[in-house]
């Protein structure tokens, strides 16, 4: 255990802001997407790093955020890591990214804009987690279902819901959450429904936040799959879920 003072310079050396994006096979968009985000970071005068995370992707997805790197050195951090899904690949990110105040988490497939970030940080001292909610969200039918329940068990296992629970826009205060994130299996499918859910349990100051959502127009969803591989892989998650509800 560290003096106050080695606490002190220890928070003197952290960043303002981490923020992670999971990235695979985006190839025709990243490029627009990081640079839009550098540009509006940017303008608020944050110190900040943008950790891209390659999920083993097959596309030239790696070569194009290896360009950026080498473009915009001081801004950009470059994980390049074996496939190991959308949810292990966000709290790997978490768990490297504790050397900030805060951590802000994004995908990378541009359906939720940088612009509408600048809420979010001026809106920061006086929350611990902040989370968009999607508005006027287009997503096929089983989704939205699986939306719902995920709603459901987060209020019903962690005593409160947050509507859009596993929104990929949020804005995280690293010091509340660093136990949390430790706390984590590392192969979890949906590690930010239980952030959400511990950020419901532990009573902290959560503020939702209605974002645009834009479909994408480029690249795949991942989820974009058979209804029973889709309904093993929810059940899987909400079993992991409830599993750590129970345990914690």
């Amino acid at each position: 255990v560290g003096t106050a003072m080695d606490y002190v310079q220890y928070k003197k050396g952290m960043l303002d802001l981490n923020l992670v994006m999971p990235i695979y096979n985006e190839d025709e968009i990243i490029e627009v997407v990081v640079v839009d985000w550098i540009t509006h970071l940017d303008k608020l005068n944050i110190n900040y790093k943008i950790k891209l995370y390659n999920d083993g992707s097959k596309d030239n997805t790696l070569d194009v955020i290896t360009s950026l790197q080498k473009k915009y050195q001081d801004r950009i951090v470059v994980i390049d890591k074996k496939n190991s899904g959308h949810g292990p690949t966000i709290l790997q990110a978490y768990k490297d990214s504790l050397n900030a105040n805060w951590i802000f988490q994004v995908d990378s497939d541009n359906e939720m804009k940088a612009k509408y970030f600048e809420q979010f940080w001026n809106k920061k001292e006086d929350y611990d987690f902040l989370i968009g909610k999607r508005v006027n969200r287009i997503s096929p039918l089983f989704r939205k279902i699986m939306t719902y329940i995920s709603y459901v068990v987060v209020k019903l296992f962690f005593g409160k819901g947050i509507k859009d629970v596993n929104s990929p826009y949020r804005l995280i205060k690293t010091e509340v959450f660093n136990t949390v994130f430790k706390s984590i299996p590392d192969d979890t499918f949906a590690p930010n429904i239980i952030v959400a859910g511990m950020a419901c349990k532990n009573n902290i100051k959560v503020k939702s936040i209605d974002i645009e959502f834009t479909e994408r127009t480029t690249g795949v969803p991942t989820l974009n799959t058979s209804i029973l591989k889709l309904f093993k892989i929810s059940f899987k998650s909400f079993y992991q879920i409830i599993s750590y509800a129970k345990k914690h």
